[in-house]
């Protein structure tokens, strides 16, 4: 069976999944709270979600495998927004707001005719790449399975051909994605001295909502510059960035367009005759 020669990879929220970083504006988060039951326990604004909740334990929420449902539940526990309320309902409102965040993550169906013809082709694997919590891995696992694509998460072993798509979460591999030791765990998975060339394509944290503190601008440059050292680095190979930047307007409203021009980005990539 051939070995890829080239990698794609992809980001997942902000790129792949253009819906996600949209569900944590302010009008949408505190729907989803209410609709949760978070806003009854006292989570009652995007503030007190944020510096509250999530920024303070996204480093072990992105890092280990506790999950986006448990450490939200601790927090809130651990901050007494909820007093006298039972351990099990906050755990229970927790999980349905999680449960709602991932159902709005999904994978932007613009994606899937280029999906679908990468999963064909034998000489490029596919990686999607995300600094996440844990249970978005067999989320994208999931939503990749329904368009018939397969897909294994990344362990850290050599992967198997017949799957081309491999997920790597930060939640799972224990590093962040600016860190070496992430991409040392997916080079591990291809044969040495078989990529030649990677792209990659991300927002770096752009498109994200300006609440989350991993889209404030000081920090996009700055990860897209480290990430693009690091795959070097590891992969001893050339190296291209697309960066995936929605600037609002029209190219917010009609993200076909956008995802257009990264397809005709990635032909170019994988068929440099035809560049």
């Amino acid at each position: 069976m051939n070995r890829p020669d080239k990698i794609v990879i992809f980001d997942y929220s902000g790129t792949l999944s253009i819906e996600s970083p949209r569900f944590a504006r302010p009008e949408n988060l505190i729907r989803a709270l209410e609709e949760s039951g978070l806003f009854s326990l006292g989570v009652t604004t995007p503030e007190i979600f944020w510096e509250k909740i999530v920024n303070p334990t996204w480093f072990e929420g992105s890092t280990t495998a506790i999950g986006y449902k448990r450490i939200m539940a601790e927090r809130i526990e651990a901050l007494g927004l909820a007093s006298g309320t039972a351990a099990a309902e906050i755990r229970a409102a927790a999980s349905r707001f999680v449960d709602g965040f991932l159902y709005h993550s999904r994978i932007d169906p613009h994606w899937r005719p280029l999906l679908e013809r990468l999963t064909g082709h034998s000489g490029a694997a596919v990686i999607v790449a995300t600094d996440h919590y844990a249970e978005l891995t067999g989320t994208i696992i999931r939503y990749l399975s329904a368009w018939n694509i397969p897909a294994l998460k990344a362990a850290g072993e050599e992967a198997d051909p017949r799957f081309p798509f491999l997920v790597a979460n930060s939640s799972d591999i224990g590093f962040w994605k600016t860190d070496l030791r992430f991409w040392e765990v997916l080079r591990s998975q291809f044969p040495p001295a078989t990529i030649r060339s990677v792209l990659i394509i991300d927002d770096f944290g752009f498109n994200e909502d300006k609440g989350d503190r991993y889209g404030e601008r000081s920090g996009i440059e700055m990860r897209r510059e480290k990430t693009t050292a690091v795959l070097e680095d590891v992969f001893q190979a050339c190296i291209e960035v697309v960066p995936f930047y929605l600037n609002g307007g029209e190219h917010e409203d009609k993200p076909g367009l956008r995802i257009a021009e990264t397809e005709e980005r990635i032909g170019r990539f994988l068929d440099p005759v035809n560049r």
